[in-house]
């Protein structure tokens, strides 16, 4: 199985992946990470083949979660991955979000990939995820709808989440369709086999 999370900046990727990751024992690949170096130095803009190529090594492995919303890499992660769940939150629930995060991790001084941290400062930046998520949600919203119709995602069982409340609903299908038996709050009780055919869920 190889699942990739997906949605804007703030909607909690890497948190939703990481806990799949662990409940079903699969690697953890995460964008940002691979991206992102000392300094805030990142690969899409200084280096895109290296970060390419990082990527592709990554998702060559047999089974993995994925997290991140990389446009140059996104067709060979989608064409490999067997799952998408995409995190397709109202636009309230994503500014929450993404603004208590950014001020717990400027204040708490959160260290992030490579040793970067937040600093206040980085809120005057046009490029700084609160401002990407308000005036992308949108535009982003749709381009994704568009995408996941194409003939190209055909393969893809996708797992489409209006409200983070859906995420346990969202991970415990994907236990099943894993074969792992899980109880109501996401504890990994053992593998055992499943039939599901694999499908879309649109979890609304």
């Amino acid at each position: 199985m190889r699942i990739v999370v997906i949605g804007t900046s703030g909607a909690g990727k890497t948190t939703l992946a990481r806990r799949i990751a662990s409940l079903l024992e699969l690697p953890h690949i995460e964008l940002d990470a691979i991206n992102w170096q000392s300094g805030w130095h990142d690969l899409t803009r200084h280096d895109p083949q290296e970060f390419a190529r990082r990527v592709t090594e990554a998702i060559q492995a047999e089974a993995w979660v994925v997290d991140g919303n990389y446009g140059p890499v996104r067709d060979r992660v989608w064409q490999r991955a067997t799952h998408l769940v995409w995190l397709d939150y109202e636009r309230p629930v994503i500014m929450a979000r993404v603004i208590s995060r950014t001020f717990l991790r400027a204040a708490l001084r959160t260290e992030l990939w490579a040793g970067n941290r937040e600093r206040w400062r980085h809120l005057l930046r046009p490029s700084h995820p609160i401002r990407w998520a308000w005036s992308t949600w949108d535009r982003r919203r749709r381009e994704t709808a568009h995408r996941l119709a194409q003939q190209l995602c055909a393969h893809l069982a996708v797992l489409r989440l209006r409200h983070p409340r859906e995420a346990r609903q969202a991970v415990e299908l994907l236990a099943e369709a894993a074969g792992v038996r899980t109880d109501r709050v996401g504890a990994a009780r053992g593998r055992g086999s499943t039939s599901r055919r694999r499908q879309d869920y649109w979890l609304e």
